[in-house]
């Protein structure tokens, strides 16, 4: 062996030892497998849990159809009886004046029923201080009331949970004009 060459100095142009790359070079493979893994189940349940609100969504947009396409549904069980009744009136042979008032006080206390039922409110507002959100001015007429009071209801109006069906058509008072 020549003298620069000893085991403290190696010679400078031979290539280095091979170090023991082998353990870390698995480990590394090992680590990538577990990451491919751990991203390859990631994916997975992302792509489930998308599934899933797309179901969810799909479900509820077709519950909403279902609600809006039989939201009348009850209501129109409850004008059933009603339309019976006027039938059943107008079928029958031996009708006196006050029979048929009768049938129809019963049939209109089964529509007010009904109306109930559903949450529908009559808005009758005789002598009450003039709303434009629930009424509609049709006329005014002169008074001795105080001016903007519903003197005369034409036709009554109806609420469905507090929203205006029909406003009531009214004659509202003006000031006698001197």
């Amino acid at each position: 062996m020549p003298e620069h060459e000893t085991p403290e100095n190696p010679p400078e142009n031979l290539p280095d030892a091979p170090e023991t790359d082998e353990p870390c070079a698995a480990d590394e493979s090992q680590r990538i497998a577990e990451l491919e893994a751990k991203l390859a189940a990631s994916e997975d349940n992302w792509l489930r849990a998308k599934a899933e609100t797309e179901n969810t969504r799909r479900r509820a947009l077709e519950e909403v159809a279902k609600a809006h396409k039989f939201s009348i549904e009850k209501f129109a069980g409850e004008l059933l009886a009603v339309k019976d009744s006027l039938e059943a009136a107008l079928n029958s042979d031996a009708q006196s004046v006050e029979t048929l008032r009768n049938g129809v006080e019963l049939t209109l206390k089964q529509l007010v029923s009904a109306f109930e039922r559903s949450g529908i409110r009559e808005v009758n507002p005789i002598n009450e201080k003039f709303d434009p959100n629930l009424h509609q001015a049709i006329q005014t007429v002169e008074s001795e009331q105080e001016p903007n009071m519903v003197a005369i209801v034409l036709q009554k109006g109806y609420l469905l949970a507090e929203r205006v069906l029909r406003p009531a058509m009214v004659f509202v008072t003006r000031a006698r004009e001197s």
